[in-house]
């Protein structure tokens, strides 16, 4: 859908920089809120998803909350908050750092594994999302929004 249309503007933007301002955020906040009901359904939220994939990546083995906080898609979350959360829920684990006591390790747990390939039945559904681009397509769109950020 156009995005005049879905966001009803009345106005014209000032030009086409601020409209594709205002549709990267616009987009942006839609594709989280459809993967926010996908995995609404496994009792998760976008970043505790997000921390699980992180420890996933580096399994088998632990990272500390700081490496998490860092490569988070949301670093304004509250790490310690959510994998606490997570530990509760017992997909990770955290313990004391043998080399440094004041660092917590944080591993994803048997349970947190397989909640995740449990969830990536979901990927075809969610990659429908954006089935209305080409293969080429998406290579482009990805590299222009890589030159935005870059």
């Amino acid at each position: 859908m156009i995005l005049e249309k879905e966001i009803q503007q009345v106005k014209p933007f000032r030009n086409n920089f601020h409209k594709a301002a205002v549709n990267l955020i616009f987009t942006g906040k839609w594709m989280i809120q459809f993967h926010s009901d996908v995995l609404k359904q496994y009792n998760l939220t976008v970043q505790q998803y997000n921390i699980l994939r992180i420890l996933r990546g580096r399994n088998p083995g632990a990272v500390t909350v700081k490496l998490i906080r860092e490569r988070m898609l949301d670093r304004m979350s509250d790490a310690s908050r959510i994998v606490e959360l997570l530990r509760k829920k017992r997909l990770v684990e955290r313990n004391i750092s043998n080399v440094d006591r004041r660092k917590m390790n944080v591993e994803i747990t048997q349970k947190g594994l397989d909640l995740l390939e449990e969830i990536e039945k979901e990927n075809e559904r969610m990659d429908k999302h954006l089935s209305a681009l080409s293969e080429e397509e998406i290579i482009l769109l990805n590299d222009l929004l890589d030159r935005v950020r870059g």
